[in-house]
């Protein structure tokens, strides 16, 4: 950690039971000469001078983000193009990003000041969304890209292309395609597998397929994904984007998903074990044999 010098503080937006552990961490920084940066969010608990978030994310070279998985998810999407790694803290509740408890703040920073550290890459998608031959959209998503039903309680029919091989048609509430990292979101919840983030890996998920024999895949990360809602079935549906950023689509849209040439940077302390935030998680049994 001793190599970074311009740190970014991210928090939930207008959550107040952030403030003690900000004042917390920004003590704890003030021990060193890094140069910090706030969002406003964190400066009005702070009160301290803030920085707009691009304006950040053009001169930090470490994001620390205080909150849930959520609030990283946001961040990471804005960091992660430009190669900044972050840290997660979280506020109680053990977080599949944000690992590192408030109630051990000060240990943790204490080690990782010395050194004592693990950067892992995560898998990011690159989302893009045409109309015809326009391109009406793109985003990056660190979990998932979701095609489903907007607002009528009834199915979409799109096809399925990977690097341009047809895969199939299926009328569905519609399609995740997840990242190692996202594999234990939306796409768990839908009866996708886990996958280890380690996984140069996606997987599609479809959504109460209408045909029971449509069943998750998994495919290369290096693929690419297309996805084209038939003409013939005009339903109101979207494309989400890790659950915050959303698009409107029409029939006869095309969504092309990519992997992006950027990995999300987190930093765990020393010891991190992703099967033991597996456990705590998903309620797995925590004695071992």
């Amino acid at each position: 950690m001793r190599s970074f010098k311009r740190i970014g503080l991210f928090s939930k937006q207008q959550d107040s039971r952030i403030s003690s552990t900000l004042v917390q961490l920004h003590q704890i920084l003030c021990t060193q000469p890094f140069t910090i940066f706030a969002t406003p969010t964190v400066a009005s608990f702070l009160d301290i001078d803030a920085s707009d978030e691009a304006e950040m994310a053009d001169n930090i070279d470490l994001a620390i983000v205080v909150g849930g998985d959520g609030t990283l998810l946001q961040v990471g999407r804005l960091l992660a193009p430009k190669n900044i790694p972050i840290i997660g803290i979280n506020l109680g509740r053990l977080g599949f990003l944000v690992d590192i408890s408030s109630n051990k703040l000060e240990q943790h920073f204490e080690e990782m000041m010395e050194g004592k550290f693990a950067v892992e890459p995560r898998t990011l998608l690159q989302a893009e969304v045409f109309r015809g031959k326009k391109k009406i959209g793109s985003e990056v998503a660190l979990n998932d890209v979701a095609v489903h039903v907007r607002n009528d309680v009834r199915m979409i029919e799109f096809d399925t292309k990977i690097d341009g091989d047809f895969v199939n048609t299926q009328r569905a509430d519609g399609m995740i395609v997840s990242t190692p990292t996202g594999s234990t979101a939306y796409s768990l919840s839908a009866g996708g597998p886990i996958l280890h983030p380690s996984l140069n890996a996606v997987t599609l998920v479809p959504i109460c397929p209408h045909t029971l024999s449509h069943r998750p895949i998994v495919v290369s990360a290096e693929s690419e994904i297309e996805i084209l809602l038939c003409e013939s079935r005009n339903v109101d549906s979207r494309v989400s984007f890790d659950g915050q950023a959303n698009l409107n689509l029409r029939a006869g849209d095309r969504i092309i998903i990519r992997q992006h040439p950027n990995k999300l940077l987190l930093i765990h302390p020393e010891g991190y074990d992703y099967y033991q935030i597996l456990r705590s998680k998903l309620g797995w049994s925590a004695t071992p044999p």
